[in-house]
């Protein structure tokens, strides 16, 4: 959609004489409206504008309206476009098509009521055809969608340029670029559709692709604000944030300042990993789709998740990100809270992605339906979903935090434990879940130490006894009796209940038979005669006598 300049001769002619109304003989000339049209300079067009607007020239008040219209429309001050407009119409002057630029500015004030009234007073043509389009896809109307969609003409590059732009807004970016791509072949002199393409290939995670495509643009407009963007999100996706927080640096180099694009704004917090985000994000959500997203993933980074809940629950899902989005959080306050309904929501989002014909075969969309799974508790379906993508997901905290979760739960404990050592992040490395499953793992393969060692690093808490009886019961079963006894030793201690000496003198007992077969050290039987000592009670008298006897006819010191 585009709002038209007043055309025709004589309405530029008395434009023209109208911006250079007053100029005294001798003067500086004053520049002509023409000349800031022609250089595309529409604030400063605007301005000459105004000003001859407050020094009362009237003369020519329709096509003086009409121009500040167009202007302040393509500046983005789409309320005063609109009072200009209105004004217009209200003088009973500018024809029909007037009320279709009402319409626009509505349309971009987002009062979509309002500006499908207003173009229904408009004449019957392809701008209205375009707009109503437009306006359907806002308002959710399907029907009136397709009704406005089969008046548009294949032949026209404005009206396939409008589908296009549907087909993205609706994330359908493969029939987008295809529009897109045929439009370009027949004129590759309109190179601003490259961008279009970019966009779209950017959209499809192909983002080496979007980089070349965007490269002839830039070359003919290396200071396009928009491509220079795209340009750094294509880096943040390809390498970090920090170079694309370096390729924005440009537009700051050009005299552009940085915080006075919302978008560039917007993108500069998530480039910098979420710094500044509720500063900047919170005024953005109601115009940037992205910001109430970024916005909730910055809550849930920061452990906030009832503050993100808030966030997103009036949201109506309707591309796999936000459907994504809403089965994590659900995910997230169902298992803080122990709700069984917030969990089977986020089961449901996680469904409806990971099935769906267009995501199936994505790594989005597998990481769903290994979620799904993972809440279902069918731990070898989400072990064949993550293996699929293991290797695209080497170095991400979070998939290795499930994959070893989910692997350790179906007795794949290596796996698991390899898993769970390539996190690197140390809020992850503090938690009590990856303690106490890493420490299993460790047992489970034959190094109880290493599960040890991870309780001699705990702080005295309810977590530190409960990976303690987890030691305790785990070594037990495993055979590695030593480590058990000593766990059942400090449990003891903290608690003397019967069956936590029950579990120390079986263990004790377990060591002692290691030994006699040669397969513990002395130094572990002398351990374990210590911790039975540590006990008052009937039976550390008659273990005592019986191991140093052995002892003693083995030729082992014991004291």
């Amino acid at each position: 959609m585009m709002i038209n300049a007043p055309t025709g001769s004589k309405a530029k002619a008395r434009a023209k004489a109208a911006a250079t109304a007053g100029t005294a003989p001798g003067k500086p000339k004053v520049p002509e409206l023409s000349e800031y049209v022609d250089k595309r300079d529409y604030t400063g067009a605007l301005a000459l504008l105004e000003f001859n607007r407050r020094s009362g020239d009237d003369d020519n008040l329709e096509d003086m309206l009409l121009w500040i219209g167009y202007c302040a429309f393509h500046v983005g001050r789409y309320q005063r476009a609109l009072e200009a407009y209105e004004e217009v119409v209200a003088i009973g002057a500018g024809g029909g098509d007037v009320h279709l630029y009402v319409a626009c500015c509505h349309y971009y004030l987002q009062s979509y009521d309002q500006a499908e009234e207003a173009a229904s007073r408009g004449p019957k043509g392809p701008l209205r055809t375009r707009l109503l389009l437009h306006i359907a896809h806002k308002q959710n109307d399907e029907r009136k969608l397709m009704q406005q969609h089969q008046e548009l003409s294949e032949k026209s590059s404005e009206d396939q340029l409008s589908l296009a732009a549907i087909h993205y807004l609706r994330s359908h970016f493969q029939e987008a670029t295809d529009i897109y791509k045929k439009l370009l072949l027949e004129n590759r002199d309109n190179i601003a559709l490259n961008v279009y393409v970019a966009m779209c290939y950017y959209k499809l995670d192909y983002y080496d692709v979007s980089m070349e495509i965007l490269a002839v643009y830039l070359q003919a407009q290396p200071s396009s604000a928009v491509a220079i963007n795209l340009k750094a999100c294509n880096l943040f996706r390809l390498y970090n944030g920090k170079a694309a927080e370096t390729e924005l640096r440009v537009l700051a180099e050009q005299g552009r300042g940085l915080q006075s694009n919302d978008l560039v704004r917007h993108n500069m917090v998530v480039f910098s990993g979420g710094q500044g985000a509720l500063k900047v994000l919170p005024s953005l959500v109601d115009f940037i789709v992205e910001a109430r997203l970024n916005l909730v993933i910055y809550q849930l980074r920061n452990n906030n998740v009832q503050e993100a809940y808030d966030l997103i629950k009036d949201l109506e899902p309707s591309t796999p990100q936000e459907y994504i989005l809403k089965g994590v959080v659900n995910a997230t306050l169902g298992q803080a809270n122990g709700s069984r309904e917030h969990l089977k929501m986020a089961q449901q989002y996680f469904q409806l992605v990971g099935a769906s014909a267009s995501e199936c075969d994505t790594i989005p969309g597998r990481q769903c339906m290994a979620s799904c799974f993972f809440l279902l508790k069918q731990f070898e379906d989400v072990n064949i979903y993550l293996n699929s993508v293991k290797a695209y997901m080497y170095n991400d905290d979070d998939f290795n935090w499930n994959h070893g979760l989910s692997l350790a739960s179906t007795g794949n404990y290596k796996a698991a434990e390899e898993s769970l050592l390539l996190i690197q992040s140390e809020r992850y490395k503090q938690d009590y879940v990856f303690i106490s499953w890493l420490a299993r793992c460790y047992m489970m393969n034959g190094n109880p130490r290493n599960a040890w060692e991870l309780y001699l690093k705990m702080e005295t808490s309810n977590e530190s006894f409960n990976l303690l009886q987890l030691i305790a019961n785990d070594c037990y079963r495993m055979g590695h009796f030593l480590y058990a006894a000593k766990a059942f030793d400090v449990l003891e201690r903290l608690d003397p209940e019967p069956e936590y000496w029950e579990g120390k003198r079986g263990a004790c007992v377990g060591v002692f038979q290691l030994v006699i077969a040669g397969k513990a050290s002395k130094e572990d039987l002398r351990d374990a005669l210590a911790m039975v000592r540590n006990t008052s009670n009937p039976q550390v008298e008659y273990m005592v006598r019986v191991i140093k006897k052995w002892a003693k006819d083995n030729g082992i010191k014991i004291p």
